[in-house]
């Protein structure tokens, strides 16, 4: 161990005398490339990355440093890296600008146009879009709009559409009525039926009759009903939305068949199929039913008739734009400041509240 340590210190030795011999330039240069290989080394792991200007300060240092130094001194560089870097700046220097062949690329903004057709109108294939973008004044290629569309990773034409049930609803729900029945128990459990319609679009419900028995008969003349208060606007209808219950018999069906309604029965045990329908009963039961004692027919076609005519000329609904079914034409209420007053109208003895600025 002793001799290990005395051999070191001898080898530290004379190369301290060899450094004493050599230029101040020299050693300068020497600690200034080795400075320079450290930044380097220390600003990308694990392997270091020359940039071209620090291939051109290694060249430098590198050619002030004596051949027998190079050999003697760690370096990130070889000699035929630099003659590399050397040939690398020959080939740049004689190489001439190519344009690149083929078309022209498509601008952004006619492929953003191309995805937003698409996109909007799941029926179109490439082709309609194709067809659609002469119309907008775009002279682009078929091959151009599936190239594009294929990019963008939206699928043909057939596997965009959308078959499903909620789909055909609110594409034809201005053509769409449903009709239901839901019972109502009394405080002398007397259990009632109320038969009503709805409209897909407007929203706006009807309150066919109230009976405890629904018969067959019975309920193919408030169909009869319902389609003389109509008027000239039975003729918008053309779907018809009902259960598979046995009161609604083959008569009821050709009261509207006489008309061109086709009757679309919902599948058993499916009832999201009439839910525009199912979620009335719900509003009405929640609302206005089930926090009111039912005594008789009397108290519930008043609590029915009261609750319709609050759904159909005040209750917001989502679907639209938080106006009620009567108010779709009507113009919107002025904005509200802090002096506007509010007035309040109670329906049902209070069970109910409406509100409304004040005149």
């Amino acid at each position: 161990m002793v001799i290990r340590l005395i051999y070191l210190l001898a080898c530290q030795t004379f190369r301290w005398l060899a450094l004493l011999a050599r230029s101040d330039a020299s050693k300068d240069t020497e600690i200034l490339m080795l400075r320079h290989q450290l930044m380097i080394a220390q600003r990308a792991q694990p392997r270091p990355r020359f940039s071209w200007s620090d291939k051109a300060v290694m060249a430098a240092l590198l050619r002030s440093v004596s051949k027998q130094r190079r050999t003697q001194v760690a370096l990130l560089v070889s000699p035929r890296s630099v003659l590399r870097w050397h040939a690398q700046l020959i080939a740049w220097k004689w190489t001439y600008p190519s344009r690149r062949p083929g078309r022209p690329p498509t601008p952004e903004a006619l492929r953003q146009l191309v995805v937003r057709l698409a996109r909007e109108n799941p029926g179109w294939g490439y082709r309609r879009v194709h067809a659609e973008l002469g119309g907008l004044g775009h002279n682009v290629a078929a091959s151009t709009v599936w190239s594009i569309l294929k990019k963008a990773g939206i699928d043909p034409s057939p596997q965009r559409t959308d078959r499903s049930w909620a789909a055909f609803l609110k594409a034809q729900a201005s053509a769409i009525v449903a009709t239901d029945l839901f019972h109502i128990d009394t405080v002398f459990l007397r259990r009632w039926f109320v038969l009503f319609f709805i409209n897909h679009s407007t929203r706006r419900v009807h309150i066919a009759g109230i009976t405890r028995h629904p018969t067959g008969p019975w309920i193919t003349q408030q169909a009869r009903n319902y389609l003389m208060e109509l008027g000239d606007h039975a003729e918008s209808v053309r779907f018809l939305i009902r259960d598979r219950g046995a009161y609604f018999t083959d008569n009821f069906d050709a009261v509207f068949h006489a008309i061109g309604v086709h009757i679309l029965p919902t599948l058993p045990r499916v009832p999201r199929m009439n839910a525009i329908a199912e979620r009335w009963i719900g509003s009405c039961r929640r609302e206005a039913t089930d926090r009111i004692l039912i005594t008789g027919e009397r108290t519930l076609r008043l609590v029915a008739s009261e609750y319709a005519e609050h759904y159909n000329q005040h209750r917001p609904h989502q679907s639209l734009g938080q106006r009620a079914p009567d108010l779709l034409t009507e113009p919107e209420p002025p904005t509200a400041t802090d002096n506007t007053r509010i007035h309040r109208r109670d329906r049902l003895g209070g069970l109910i509240h409406e509100y409304t600025q004040a005149a």
